[in-house]
C-alpha cells in the first residue's frame, strides 16, 4: 500500500466558483478497502489523518488501523488527533494563558522572539464561571449582576483582555454572553472550516476538544467535540496533537414505545457497536 495516501485521497470540490481541496474518504477506500462500517465519529478522524499524514506523528500504519477498527470495533493503537480548535471557559483558561505569558516571559530573558509564543489551535475562551446571582426578580438583575461580576474580577478579565491582544488564534467571549456551550452551539461552531495553504483553499470538518465534560453537546449539529479533564486541561492551546485511543463504542438509538400510564415516547436502545449496525 502506498504511503501517500494524504495525496491520493485529496479531490477538488467546487462551490459556485469557488474550488476546495478536500481529503475524500471515498478515495481513501479505494487503497485502504472498505470503510462503510465505520461510525461516522470515526469516519470524521479519518479524514484527519489523512489530512496531517507525515510518516512521523500520522503513518500509513495508523490510518490503516483505524479502518480495522471495524473487524471487531476495537484497537490496540493511539492516534494522533489534531482538532480544529480549542473551547475554554475562564475557570480552566486562566491558567493556561498564565502558562502562555510565563513562557513568553522566559523566551524574553533569553533574547528570544517573544511573537513565537502563541497557541498551535484557535482557542476560544468563553467567560462564564463567574456567574453570581446577587439580583434577581427585577427588571434591571442581568445588568446589575453583570456590573458587580465585573467588579469583582476586574484583574483577570483585564488580564485575559491583555491576552487576546497579545496571543495570536485567541479570542476571548466576554461575561454576559452566555455559558460556553450555549455559545459554542450558537455561535462558535463552524460545521466546515477553510483556509488557504500554500495559495490553494482547503476545507475540512469542525472538530474541538474542551474543558468541560459538556462539550460533546456540540456533537448535535454534527461537529465532533470531545471533552478533555484533569491535568490535561491547560495541554491543548499548546499541542499539535492529542492521543486518542481506538476504544469500544456503543450504539444508542431511540424507537417509539409505549411508556408507564399509556404514554408514548422514545426508549433508548443500546448495543455493543457493531452489533446493531
Amino acid at each position: 500500500m502506498s504511503s501517500t495516501l494524504r495525496e491520493q485521497s485529496q479531490e477538488v470540490l467546487q462551490v459556485d466558483t469557488k474550488k476546495y481541496h478536500i481529503f475524500s474518504l471515498p478515495h481513501a477506500a479505494q487503497h485502504l478497502g472498505n470503510i462503510d462500517r465505520l461510525p461516522k465519529s470515526l469516519k470524521v478522524l479519518l479524514e484527519n489523518l489523512l489530512r496531517y499524514q507525515d510518516g512521523d506523528s500520522v503513518t500509513t500504519e495508523d490510518i490503516q488501523a483505524l479502518v480495522d477498527w471495524q473487524k471487531d470495533a476495537h484497537a490496540d493503537r493511539e492516534i494522533a488527533y489534531r482538532p480544529a480548535r480549542v473551547l475554554m471557559q475562564d475557570f480552566t483558561g486562566v491558567p493556561a494563558v498564565v502558562d502562555l505569558a510565563a513562557m513568553r516571559e522566559a523566551v524574553n530573558r533569553l533574547g528570544g522572539d517573544v511573537a513565537k509564543v502563541n497557541p498551535l489551535s484557535p482557542v476560544d475562551l468563553v467567560i462564564d464561571h463567574s456567574v453570581t446571582v446577587d439580583h434577581f426578580g427585577n427588571d434591571d438583575a442581568f445588568e446589575e449582576n453583570v456590573r458587580l461580576e465585573m467588579e469583582r474580577n476586574h484583574e483577570r478579565y483585564v488580564f485575559l483582555r491583555w491576552g487576546q491582544k497579545a496571543f495570536d488564534k485567541f479570542r476571548v467571549v466576554p461575561p454576559g454572553t452566555g455559558i460556553c456551550h450555549q455559545v459554542n452551539l450558537e455561535y462558535l461552531g463552524k460545521a466546515i472550516w477553510h483556509e488557504t495553504v500554500n495559495g490553494e483553499e482547503y476545507a475540512w470538518p469542525d472538530t474541538l476538544v474542551g474543558t468541560d465534560s459538556h462539550t460533546t453537546m456540540i456533537n448535535a449539529l454534527g461537529v465532533l467535540g470531545m471533552g478533555s479533564r484533569g491535568e490535561s486541561k491547560p495541554k491543548p492551546p499548546c499541542s499539535v496533537s492529542l492521543s486518542q485511543c481506538l476504544s469500544r463504542m456503543w450504539w444508542v438509538s431511540n424507537s417509539p414505545a409505549k411508556l408507564a400510564g399509556g404514554h408514548y415516547g422514545n426508549r433508548p436502545r443500546v448495543d455493543r457497536y457493531p452489533d446493531a449496525a
